[in-house]
C-alpha cells in the first residue's frame, strides 16, 4: 500500500493525530518519522505506538532532510524576529540559528508545512522546511541547506493495523517494561539477543507515566518474528518482562538518495 500509485494521500495535523487515524481505521496506512540522525528520537511517536496497541510496524524509509529557511516573499534576513517549526526541525539547525538569527524568538509547531503557511503570510517571521513546503505555501527560501550537517537523515515508519510478511531482510520492533527495583533485569532482555546472535539497532526509553524512574524501553533488532531464532528471543523477553508488545516485523530500509522532506 505504501508504494501504491493511486492512493490517495491524507494529511493530517501531527504525527500523533497519524497514530490515531491508522488505529481508529480513518487511514489505511500512515507515514511517521521515529529518528533524526542530527537530534534523535521523535518522542511523539514513540509514545503513540506505546499508547495506541493496535497499530504495527509495517515497513521503513531512511530519508536524506534538507532544511530550508522559508519567509514571505520581499523578506530580507534583517527582518525575521521570529522563526518556526517543528522542534525536531529547529534542533536540526540550530548551529545556523544560533550564528545567522541569535535575536529571533523560536516557536514549535505541529508540522514545518504548518509553519511554512504562517511563515508565507506573516511578516518578519521565517520556518524552516522543505523546498515543497515553501512552493505549497507560496513563499521563498531565504537560506538553502540549513541544517548542521550535510548528511542529515530521517528514519521513517510505515504504519498499519498489522505488520509485514518477511522480506528475507527484516527488522523487528518491540515494548516492554521490567523491573526497575532489581538489578539485571534489563541486561535479561538484552541477553536473549545476545544468546542468539541477533543485532540490536537501537535502543530507546520512555517514560512509563506510571512513577517516575519507571521507564517503557523499544528496541529494534534484526529478524522477524516468524524466524525460530527471533520467535525464541521473543518469548525468552516476554517471560522477563512486567509488560511487553510487539510492535511488528518489518523490511528493513533501502535508502533513497534524494528528498528534501522530514514528514512533518
Amino acid at each position: 500500500m505504501l508504494y501504491a500509485p493511486d492512493a490517495e494521500l491524507v494529511p493530517l495535523p501531527s504525527n500523533g493525530a497519524i497514530v490515531v487515524a491508522v488505529e481508529t481505521g480513518d487511514v489505511d496506512e500512515g507515514v511517521v518519522p521515529v529518528e533524526n540522525s542530527l537530534d534523535g528520537p521523535i518522542n511523539e511517536t514513540l509514545d503513540g505506538l506505546i499508547r495506541h496497541e493496535h497499530v504495527y510496524l509495517r515497513t521503513e524509509l531512511v530519508l536524506p532532510v534538507e532544511q530550508n529557511l522559508i519567509a514571505a516573499r520581499g523578506t530580507t534576513m534583517e527582518q525575521i524576529t521570529v522563526v518556526m517549526s517543528h522542534p525536531s526541525a529547529l534542533a536540526q539547525c540550530r548551529a545556523f540559528l544560533e550564528s545567522k538569527l541569535p535575536l529571533a524568538r523560536l516557536e514549535a509547531t505541529l508540522s514545518t508545512a504548518g509553519a511554512a503557511a504562517v511563515a508565507a503570510r506573516q511578516f518578519g517571521t521565517a520556518a524552516i522546511g522543505t523546498r515543497r513546503a515553501a512552493e505549497l505555501a507560496g513563499a521563498e527560501i531565504l537560506a538553502e541547506t540549513i541544517q548542521d550537517t550535510a548528511h542529515n537523515v530521517t528514519r521513517f515508519l510505515a504504519l498499519g493495523r498489522e505488520d509485514a510478511r518477511p522480506s528475507g531482510l527484516d527488522k523487528t520492533s518491540i515494548a516492554f517494561m521490567v523491573a526497575h527495583d532489581q538489578p539485571g533485569t534489563l541486561l535479561g532482555v538484552l541477553q536473549e539477543l545476545a544468546d542468539r546472535s541477533l543485532n540490536l539497532t537501537r535502543i530507546e526509553s520512555r517514560p512509563s507515566r506510571e512513577s517516575l524512574g519507571v521507564y517503557v524501553f523499544q528496541i529494534d533488532f534484526e529478524g522477524h518474528r516468524e524466524d525460530p531464532s527471533v520467535a525464541a528471543a521473543l518469548s525468552g523477553i516476554e517471560a522477563h518482562a512486567q509488560y511487553f508488545r510487539l510492535l511488528g516485523s518489518y523490511p528493513q530500509a533501502v535508502r533513497q538518495t534524494a528528498t528534501d522532506g522530514n514528514g512533518t
